[in-house]
């Protein structure tokens, strides 16, 4: 798991970066599923930073609060195959159902679309490129990322960190 700025470093600046991740063009998502995220907004599920610090583990607080990224191939809901829900760490809220998990080959639980109502996106240039961040509408934690290159009926790869989420098996 790694920070914008230290993965920034260890990939030797903003020209490295964007040689790695590559010219992403800019999509609309479904506003029925996804609404945009404002610095401003107030969410449902708010903690301070020592209650989030508490209520996390270090890994899941640097991803959730301060946007970080699990190392690819690290979670073990990558090999989540059950039925059931993946929720947020932070506050619990359903986010995706395990009927839209695809496994997208880049290391990270990646589906082609959210629960309706579960996730906001906003612009993120950090890496010298144009990238829609997704966050938990509920309470703000940074989820992963969404890009236009996704399976069929969507087009979407909402590339997700596994930290971030937690998987509810469906009742028997």
């Amino acid at each position: 798991m790694f920070s914008r700025r230290q993965f920034l470093v260890a990939s030797g600046g903003l020209g490295a970066a964007a040689l790695v991740i590559g010219v992403l063009p800019k999509f609309a998502a479904s506003t029925a599923l996804v609404s945009d995220a404002s610095a401003a907004e107030v969410f449902e599920v708010t903690h301070s930073d020592s209650e989030w610090r508490a209520m996390l583990s270090p890994e899941q607080y640097k991803i959730l609060r301060e946007e970080g990224t699990e190392r690819a191939y690290s979670s073990p809901l990558n090999n989540e195959h059950r039925e059931g829900l993946f929720v947020c760490a932070g506050c619990n809220l359903p986010l995706f159902s395990s009927k839209t998990k695809f496994d997208s080959g880049t290391g990270w639980p990646s589906f082609w679309t959210p629960l309706d109502n579960a996730v906001a996106t906003r612009q993120d240039r950090s890496l010298g490129v144009v990238r829609e961040e997704v966050h938990c509408r509920r309470c703000g934690g940074h989820l992963g990322h969404v890009f236009d290159d996704g399976p069929k009926p969507t087009g979407l790869r909402y590339c997700m960190n596994g930290l971030a989420l937690t998987f509810v098996p469906q009742a028997a």
